[in-house]
């Protein structure tokens, strides 16, 4: 009471209520309108209500004997039952609304204490009672017990309740009220936003459920001063405590153990729920039968892979029925009616009925997965990409609306099969499922053959309903035949954008101007136009990403780029001798990925930090005369490379100890070729180096890549084997070792030291130990 409350209820701002008393066999009506005429704070109306009760007469005559116009009888021979007087009370014109069992004779003080707490801020939305229920806690074997499981911890309990000797010091929420419920007039048509699970009984978990679900509100059971039964919700026979007395037909049990059930698996956030929250690495969401099919592997991998876990959601009534898409899932249809989270049905139909509305579908969905994402905390919530858009608005609500940080994924139907390594990922990079951004950044002039060939190639990609930015980069004297076709080119995945230079740039410029990261999460693709790449190279790229870059528990700082092509030759060896990756990790294994300290300029993905900080070096390093450069790697061919952008890349990641992810595949198979073809570098009249076709063309990769991996999945960054600029087996902190000992880096430092960067800006700061 100490509570401040908008009810001044000694003064002229006192609240209205309304009393609603439903009688049908007890004879206990002159015993609560006795108590209600003594209450110290007055009520406004009385309303007794008789439906199909065979004791109708005997219960008007006593309201008439009372003489009380305050005091109405409301009576019917149909029995409406639980739900009729939540119905009549919508009618009241009063501020508050007390509804009481025929079994809850109240203290003086009762009204009074109600009144108070429900015009408090931090209660004013809420619906407030006597005694409550917390319903039943999860199994050991992860099922949940019936609610009237005898002697079982995990089934719930009342509050307060005599017979246990449990009692109620403090304002404690519950699941739902019984016997009595105190609320805002406003807040009883909540009740009615979506069909009951059945009208004959439930009405006291169904209110608290609607309330929670789409008002935010919860359920509070008020504490009683155990000397004082004027604060008592229950001054005399306390029947509605004695749990004896509550219901005991094995089939009303069975009705409501369903009922409660629903409520859970459509988003009531029990007390359970509230203290024990999941964390699950997948929430699945099917709103048609088809949808269920098209999801089917990925939950399943999911589901099927040690150490995750995953269920499914589906729209149910019309829509989805649960036992079709238990069949749809080769689960057996028992499923639907286990008490054990695999598969929820959250009725839409309930809401929706036969609204030709976009809304109640929104609002449906909205609401149930709400409830749902905040119990489970599932990394992903993952549906298709072509569900409806009413569907796709109601997820996105839902998922923004979780603190934890769920992360929507909108997958095509047919990029379902080649996902399936998401649930090999680590827990802990799966919420960063769309946090980067991979762009495309083509290089070309006038070989509109090759480009053509080219973005055939990527068109062909799979991008997994990823937004994938193009942008071609076109110097000054572009041909015509190029231009045509750059301007005609579709690209469905996002952005295109094009770019000319006024004033030729060659290749470096070309090259190196053709992308610069705008975030930490921006990623580059540079491909010049003679690359071709397989259908796979943007999973590749994006399963990297997430298992050695955005994993928080994997430190590998060393990675800036991730290499589509896999080659033949050492290439920065005057002899350039030919090399096998696959027969040298044979001993590892045969097509292990790995680390390599040269860069790859025949697609690769560079990273953004990294890039910036090359962008800085380049430009305190750049000469024309390559004899000039004071960085000269003892015994590498690029210390007489000419105007190279990759020479300046080479030695910055040399000095300071980087590397690129290469995959490694038969017959150096990769994700992406170089054709050879005459342009700025090849068959360029400065260039006196020989290049053989068959040295640099490789296979592009046209199938599931994962089957050529160690137990079929990328493995550890511990894992990883990391090779010199000249192909030589070396730790990673040998490779810092070999740039601190050249020590021709941009600052001076001692041996045992590499240059730290600014990441943000690219330059250079101080000097650290390795």
């Amino acid at each position: 009471m100490s509570m401040k409350s908008k009810w001044d209820l000694r003064g002229p701002n006192k609240p209205k209520i309304t009393v609603i008393l439903n009688h049908f066999k007890r004879k206990t009506l002159c015993a609560q309108l006795d108590s209600l005429l003594d209450q110290t704070l007055p009520f406004h109306h009385v309303w007794v209500l008789s439906f199909g009760s065979p004791n109708e007469q005997s219960l008007k005559k006593i309201v008439d004997r009372y003489n009380d116009s305050r005091i109405s009888f409301i009576s019917s021979r149909y029995d409406f039952k639980y739900y009729g007087r939540f119905q009549l009370a919508l009618q009241t014109e009063a501020d508050l609304v007390y509804i009481l069992d025929d079994d809850m004779i109240p203290g003086k003080k009762m009204l009074q204490i109600l009144a108070h707490v429900a015009g408090t801020d931090k209660y004013k939305n809420s619906v407030l009672g006597s005694i409550g229920r917390i319903l039943p806690f999860r199994q050991k074997d992860s099922s949940f017990p019936s609610y009237r499981k005898f002697r079982s911890k995990e089934a719930g309990l009342y509050l307060p309740d005599p017979a246990y000797n449990i009692t109620v010091d403090k304002i404690v929420q519950v699941d739902f009220l019984s016997s009595s419920w105190f609320m805002s007039a406003e807040l009883v048509k909540t009740l009615f936003i979506e069909t009951p699970f059945t009208f004959m009984t439930g009405e006291d978990l169904h209110l608290s459920y609607q309330l929670q679900k789409y008002r935010n509100t919860g359920s509070f059971v008020l504490p009683v001063d155990p000397n004082d039964k004027e604060t008592w919700g229950d001054s005399e026979h306390r029947l509605a405590y004695v749990s004896e007395t509550t219901v005991i037909f094995k089939d009303v049990v069975q009705v409501r153990d369903d009922q409660w059930w629903r409520a859970l698996s459509t988003g009531y956030i029990t007390q359970w729920a509230a203290m024990y929250p999941e964390k699950i690495d997948a929430l699945f969401y099917a709103h048609s039968i088809n949808e269920v099919k098209a999801l089917a592997p990925l939950l399943e991998k999911f589901r099927s892979t040690v150490g995750k876990k995953a269920y499914i959601i589906i729209s149910g009534g019309n829509f989805c029925p649960c036992e079709d898409a238990a069949t749809a899932l080769k689960w057996p249809k028992a499923v639907c009616k286990e008490r054990r989270f695999k598969i929820m049905d959250i009725g839409v139909g309930a809401l929706l009925g036969t609204s030709n509305s976009e809304v109640p579908v929104v609002q449906a969905v909205y609401a149930s997965m709400k409830g749902l994402i905040k119990i489970h905390n599932p990394s992903l919530v993952i549906t298709v990409a072509d569900a409806d858009s009413n569907v796709k608005k109601a997820l996105n609500m839902a998922t923004e609306a979780n603190t934890n940080s769920s992360t929507l994924v909108l997958l095509p139907r047919s990029s379902v099969p080649k996902v399936l390594w998401m649930a090999d990922l680590r827990s802990t990079a799966l919420p960063n499922w769309n946090r980067m951004r991979i762009s495309v950044n083509i290089i070309t002039q006038n070989r509109v053959n090759s480009l053509a060939r080219l973005l055939k190639s990527l068109s062909d990609a799979h991008y997994i309903g990823d937004e994938v930015y193009i942008t071609f980069n076109m110097d000054s004297k572009v041909d015509e035949a190029t231009l045509k076709l750059v301007n005609s080119f579709n690209w469905p995945h996002g952005p295109k954008i094009i770019r000319r230079r006024i004033i030729q740039g060659g290749l470096i410029r070309a090259v190196s101007e053709s992308w610069y990261p705008s975030s930490d999460d921006d990623f580059g693709l540079l491909l010049e136009d003679d690359i071709e790449v397989s259908p796979y190279f943007y999973l590749w790229i994006k399963y990297a990403l997430l298992t050695y870059h955005y994993d928080p528990e994997i430190l590998l700082p060393e990675l800036s780029a991730i290499s589509l092509y896999t080659p033949r030759l050492v290439e920065v060896v005057k002899e350039r001798p030919k090399w096998n990756a696959t027969d040298f990790f044979k001993h590892i294994h045969p097509n292990t990925p790995y680390l390599h300290q040269l860069p790859c300029s025949w697609g690769a993905v560079f990273f953004p930090k990294q890039w910036r900080e090359f962008y800085v070096y380049m430009n305190m390093r750049f000469t024309k005369d390559a004899k000039q450069n004071p960085v000269q790697i003892p015994r590498s061919r690029t210390n007489g490379w000419q105007a190279s952008w990759k020479k300046f890349l080479i030695d910055m990641m040399y000095l300071r100890g980087y590397v690129t992810l290469y995959p490694n595949f038969p017959n150096q198979t990769s994700f992406s070729t170089n054709h050879m073809e005459p342009g700025a570098h090849i068959a360029a009249k400065e260039n006196v180096i020989k290049h053989n076709k068959v040295d640099f063309e490789v296979p592009l990769l046209k199938e599931d890549f994962r089957n050529f991996w160690p137990n079929g999945k990328m493995p550890a960054a511990s894992k990883l084997p990391s090779l010199n600029l000249f192909n030589q087996p070396i730790s990673l902190k040998g490779l810092k070792a070999a740039g601190a000992k050249l020590g021709q880096d941009i600052l001076r430092y001692n041996p045992t030291e590499v240059v730290v960067v600014n990441h943000e800006t690219g330059l250079p700061s101080n000097c650290a130990r390795f």
